[in-house]
């Protein structure tokens, strides 16, 4: 196991190594089609509260925002009778068919999905209470849906899906490409929304806009948009406390849903054991000890262990590689005239990405290196840090390279102490974050502690890379549609890069994405430690600490484009600029994102 995690012809090293240099290079050369580098920022900024008010109540997206459950009606009430035929012609879903005022709150969360011009923004601050049905409690949640709708149009030029009219969503499908996984989602949303603006105050099936048209969608296609259909008229009747309905439309998505089917069905079934999972916790259904030990996985810990999943990942994905080697461009040129060069890893994993440094650091000719040190920072798993340490120490032999590997193991973040890392004032020291603060954003004292110490160290370079997306917010139905929309976008990079019988898929989806699933939508308060925030406000926290950010080299970003080109699947990866933030995507939706800090 341990050989082959640092199995460098995997990892395209050899091929990679020789560009790293603290010369800048330009994109001169590089194909016409190459979109790094664009000033494109996808989403508009969170309504999270203001600027640094991290102490907001109001603040769905800050780090302490208040938990507690909120109603919101999502989608029109539906009936529960099976249907015989598997696909439904006509809405018989509807149970008193009357499109309940409660339910519009949820219009304008999905307005932004359709991009429907006609529906208000509505974002007033009243804090939900789980014991009153507040028609707008859960308004500024809802409407942070609009961050993933400038529409279908930008997901493909050539197919404009401007879904205040339905009929341009599905005509777009006439040109043959299938629908990814996203885009199942923004149909289904689309879908909803125009039974929102057309249908009359005492609605029958025959008013229903679409009636039995699922015209332009292929067989498969229409199967899946109804899915997902279901998946949200259950999370409605979840937020509303409507277990019993909620359930039997759960039984729907269940039988038509599996964890071995296409991407829409694998992720509609985690949704949907996340959903059973938060109807027996509120319903005290299953005792505590035995939801615990469901949950008993630690995501966390496991992506620290070198195992055959967490290796799968860094081969078969970019997006790791694309953000290590991009940053270990950002490090070689700030220490392009250090002789000591001390990097502190937060909660290093397997340590692979520095193989790389090392690479560029003993290439050097203008100045020679007298010392790489390697300073891992962990809180568990002592023992495979001291394994990556054992690598690291045999591959920089191998490279005749001067190398110190050091641990700092502390019980709890808040022991954490700058006098822990033996520095040297001759040192050029650099903090790398590979997905670290993000684990510390359920306790705000651990992540304040930890800032302050690397303040107090004032690297010259802090590189931090962290999942682009808001799964803290206090409304559920905010939180579940967030991560909805996140995890479809995964789950259709999965489908296009690892085969779906491949072990190392079914356990990475189910153990590693199903447990934060379950994690993000079935638990609150102190359970719910998958906190992920983006980078606004990131930058909003760093600016506290006098943290100021600075963007990526041409020569970064040629890294990350380089890798790109070196995956089957890289042209469906997307880079963006998000100011001087890079943001890289699945078909245009960002996953995850790369920032570079300095302290003023």
């Amino acid at each position: 196991m341990t050989n082959a995690m640092f199995s460098f012809g995997d990892f395209n090293f050899g091929g990679v190594h020789d560009i790293f240099s603290s010369t800048e290079k330009g994109f001169d050369g590089m194909e016409a089609e190459n979109n790094v580098g664009k000033q494109v920022n996808l989403f508009g900024a969170e309504e999270w509260g203001k600027l640094g008010e991290f102490g907001s109540v109001d603040s769905d997206h800050g780090f302490y925002g208040n938990d507690y459950s909120s109603g919101g009606n999502l989608f029109p009430k539906y009936q529960q009778e099976e249907q015989q035929q598997p696909l439904i012609s006509y809405y018989g879903l509807y149970d008193a068919m009357q499109v309940d005022p409660l339910s519009m709150p949820f219009q304008a969360c999905l307005g932004k999905i359709a991009k429907l011009e006609d529906i208000p923004n509505l974002v007033p601050h009243v804090e939900p209470k789980k014991e009153k049905r507040d028609p707008f409690s859960s308004l500024a949640g809802l409407d942070l849906l609009n961050s993933y709708g400038s529409g279908f149009k930008r997901l493909n030029g050539e197919r404009n899906f401007e879904s205040s009219n339905y009929n341009a969503c599905t005509d777009q499908v006439a040109t043959g490409r299938k629908l990814s996984t996203e885009e199942i989602m923004r149909v289904a949303g689309a879908r909803f929304i125009q039974t929102y603006s057309q249908v009359s105050d005492v609605p029958s099936m025959l008013s229903h806009p679409f009636g039995s048209s699922f015209s332009g969608l292929s067989y498969e296609e229409a199967r899946d948009v109804e899915l997902v259909e279901f998946l949200l008229v259950s999370a409605e009747k979840v937020g509303y406390q409507q277990y019993e309905r909620a359930g039997n439309l759960l039984k729907r998505c269940d039988s038509r849903s599996s964890s071995t089917g296409n991407p829409v069905e694998r992720v509609v079934h985690f949704f949907s054991e996340a959903l059973r999972e938060k109807i027996d916790r509120e319903t005290g259904r299953v005792a505590p000890k035995v939801l615990g030990n469901k949950q008993s996985f630690n995501v966390d810990r496991a992506m620290k262990i070198p195992n055959d999943t967490t290796l799968a990942c860094q081969i078969k994905l970019p997006f790791g590689q694309v953000v290590q080697f991009a940053g270990i461009q950002a490090i070689v040129e700030n220490v392009a005239e250090a002789k000591k060069v001390h990097v502190i890893d937060l909660e290093i994993r397997n340590g692979v990405q520095w193989t790389g440094l090392m690479q560029a650091l003993a290439s050097r000719c203008d100045c020679l290196l007298e010392l790489l040190k390697i300073t891992a920072v962990g809180t568990t798993c002592r023992e495979s840090v001291e394994e990556t340490g054992k690598r690291l120490g045999s591959f920089a032999q191998t490279m005749n390279l001067p190398f110190c590997f050091k641990i700092v193991m502390v019980e709890d973040m808040l022991d954490l102490k700058e006098d822990m890392f033996e520095l040297d004032f001759e040192e050029t020291v650099v903090v790398y974050s590979q997905f670290a603060l993000r684990s510390m954003v359920p306790k705000p004292d651990r992540l304040e502690s930890a800032m302050k110490v690397i303040k107090n160290i004032r690297p010259c370079l802090t590189v931090v890379t962290e999942v682009e997306a808001n799964h803290n917010s206090p409304v559920f139905v905010t939180r579940f549609i967030d991560a909805l929309f996140y995890f479809a976008v995964y789950f259709d990079c999965l489908e296009s890069c690892i085969q779906r019988d491949d072990p190392n898929r079914s356990i990475l989806e189910s153990m590693y994405f199903g447990t934060g699933i379950r994690n993000i939508v079935a638990n609150e308060g102190e359970e719910r430690n998958i906190r992920n925030v983006k980078i606004d406000v990131w930058r909003a926290f760093f600016a506290r600490y006098g943290m100021e950010e600075i963007e990526l080299s041409s020569s970064s970003l040629y890294q990350a484009d380089l890798i790109l080109k070196n995956f089957p699947y890289g042209n469906s990866c997307t880079l963006n600029m998000d100011g001087k933030c890079l943001l890289l995507g699945w078909k245009g939706t960002p996953l995850h994102s790369l920032s570079l800090w300095k302290f003023l």
